[in-house]
């Protein structure tokens, strides 16, 4: 079984309509991707099952979904507006800009790069002649200071315009929300607030096609417990994410657990799920005892109570928090590597395969008719029937060999071909992706034997 590169992911999810270039007619712009037909249905079925997973399945737990844009003291009080920056710094040889503490990280292989100065960050990379990703060559500049944080105006007028911010991240959404969603709810702790949406950071990249972009979603989870349940909420969260990630498909050889060792200072504990990529572990979760540094700092600096009556002993106080947050681009990614195979045939041919969890295929069911002269219009009555019921594409164009490998390389789990006994029996052959077994059903059954085999 062939490995997929990171050359190839990018021109097969060009060419099936999963991601483009951002602005490709204009020679792109720098680390911004768009998500084609194919991809924009996967990821609104990663979506799906993160929902029916964190929401719909999990007693009170309640989604929001809040602005990009916020009032700015809420980032002030969140810390991003006085510490979110990245230190960064440039090879002179090709030009290339680079995180400092990734350099030191990447060549050492471990974090002690997160706790240096910016002198000694340069110190080290100058004395161990820790060499540039791209050129190999050790010649970089002064660390500088770059800010994360997309700024804009509101405001129509050149006087009256004040700065607000485009969210890094959509957690604080969810915090200043603690109050409204306890109260509409009628929620007990703990309870969740959950959200899906974009971010953005004025970041660089390394590369890695999605893994790391300007604008980003985040399926962001925050519970909200009393102080002495949150070890026990924290250590559960860390395996329920872990649980997720191979319910959709990914191995549990591939995942692993990573405990941060420099903690920020809100943090009582920190644990990142990593995915073994092409280009090594990467981080897709990450999962945070936040304690009550989030709701006390929004208590500070918008002067109103943050705190929780607990009903049963009258007791008040302002909640911890667990986080835990899933970056939907970069689990799409995972997915698509992990799915895409390629197998040898009898006849010497190859079959590219998508073997994607059949509940996130953007298509279910692909319809063939076996003749177009013959059966087209039984086979687009049939279509017309399932896609009412799920997510359905027809195909007549070449043979029926070739269509059954179009639908394997994006991921489409059955083929239901139409024939002459289709129109005289009302029967179908319904055939399988993954083992391309065969079999014949009546086509009243159809609907029923998908459904039961997309589920989640």
């Amino acid at each position: 079984m062939e490995k997929i590169t990171m050359e190839k992911m990018v021109n097969l999810c060009k060419q099936y309509g999963f991601i483009f270039q951002g602005s490709e007619i204009y020679d792109g712009l720098a680390n911004t991707w768009d998500y084609g037909p194919l991809g924009s249905r996967l990821k609104n079925n990663v979506k799906d099952a993160w929902r029916k997973r964190f929401i719909q399945e999990r007693p009170n737990a309640y989604e929001v979904d809040a602005d990009i844009l916020m009032h700015p003291r809420v980032w002030a009080a969140s810390g991003h507006v006085a510490s979110f920056t990245d230190r960064l710094t440039d090879c002179r040889e090709c030009k290339t800009r680079h995180r400092a503490d990734n350099l030191i990280n990447d060549f050492s292989n471990s974090s002690i790069g997160d706790a240096m100065t910016n002198e000694e960050m340069i110190n080290y990379i100058n004395e161990n002649k820790v060499p540039c990703p791209k050129c190999g060559k050790t010649n970089f500049t002064e660390i500088r200071q770059f800010k994360l944080m997309f700024e804009t105006h509101r405001g129509v007028t050149e006087d009256a315009k004040s700065v607000v911010y485009l969210r890094p991240e959509n957690a604080q959404g969810e915090y200043v929300n603690f109050l409204n969603v306890q109260r509409s709810m009628r929620a007990k702790l703990p309870f969740s607030i959950g959200q899906i949406g974009k971010a953005f950071r004025n970041e660089i990249t390394p590369g890695n096609f999605t893994f790391r972009t300007i604008e980003f979603e985040q399926m962001e989870y925050q519970t909200f417990c009393k102080k002495g349940n949150d070890e026990e909420l924290y250590n559960y969260f860390k395996e329920y994410g872990k649980k997720f990630y191979m319910d959709l498909g990914l191995p549990e050889e591939k995942l692993r657990f990573h405990d941060h060792e420099k903690l920020a200072h809100y943090a009582k504990a920190a644990c990142d799920i990593e995915y073994l990529f092409p280009f090594g572990w990467g981080e897709v979760n990450g999962t945070h005892n936040r304690t009550d540094f989030d709701l006390t700092r929004h208590q500070e600096y918008s002067g109103r109570s943050m705190e929780y009556l607990d009903p049963e002993t009258n007791e008040k106080y302002i909640p911890y928090i667990i986080e835990s947050t899933y970056g939907l681009d970069r689990t799409i990614l995972a997915l698509l590597f992990d799915a895409y195979h390629e197998d040898e045939l009898e006849d010497g041919t190859t079959r590219e395969i998508l073997s994607l969890h059949p509940y996130l295929a953007p298509y279910k069911v692909a319809v063939l008719p076996l003749v177009k002269k013959y059966h087209s219009e039984k086979a687009l009555e049939v279509y017309n029937k399932l896609s009412k019921v799920f997510m359905t594409t027809y195909d007549e164009t070449g043979n029926i060999g070739k269509r059954y490998r179009r639908e394997d390389v994006i991921g489409t789990p059955f083929c239901i071909t139409i024939d002459d006994e289709t129109i005289n029996n009302n029967t179908v052959t319904i055939r399988d992706r993954d083992t391309m077994e065969q079999i014949t059903l009546n086509l009243d059954e159809v609907e029923n034997y998908v459904k039961e085999r997309i589920q989640f």
